[in-house]
């Protein structure tokens, strides 16, 4: 499996979850790595991004401030804390590889997708 992500759940309004995305280091090393997420009825949406080499991360503005990416280098896994959830963050949350680490960071181009894990936030 090149991506898989995991860790999502139901959540109270103002809660947390760490959602995990399990990979392999040919899939990111090198690469961008990021977090999508897809509610009902809209599109998709960039949540963040990290650069795996050396863990720099470009959130999203809607994000920022409660989201936070971290890797584990030794463990191939890409986190993604998310605190003080809203009803909003409600979504189906994907993480994706591009090779180029330091492109924008949006859906254009990503080449490696993983299945979503759901996140619901009740308030």
């Amino acid at each position: 499996v090149q991506l898989q992500a995991s860790g999502g759940g139901l959540v109270q309004s103002g809660g947390s979850l760490r959602l995990s995305c399990l990979t392999s280091r040919e899939t990111v090393d090198h690469r961008l790595v990021a977090w999508f997420r897809q509610a009902p009825g809209k599109e998709l949406e960039a949540v963040s991004c990290v650069r795996y080499s050396d863990g720099v991360t470009r959130p999203a503005d809607s994000v920022k401030g409660r989201f936070t990416v971290s890797r584990n280098r030794a463990e191939n896994t890409v986190y993604l804390h998310m605190n003080n959830l809203k009803s909003e963050d409600t979504a189906v949350y994907y993480c994706a590889t591009h090779m180029a680490p330091d492109r924008t960071c949006n859906r254009s181009g990503m080449d490696n997708w993983g299945k979503g894990t759901q996140v619901t936030v009740s308030s």
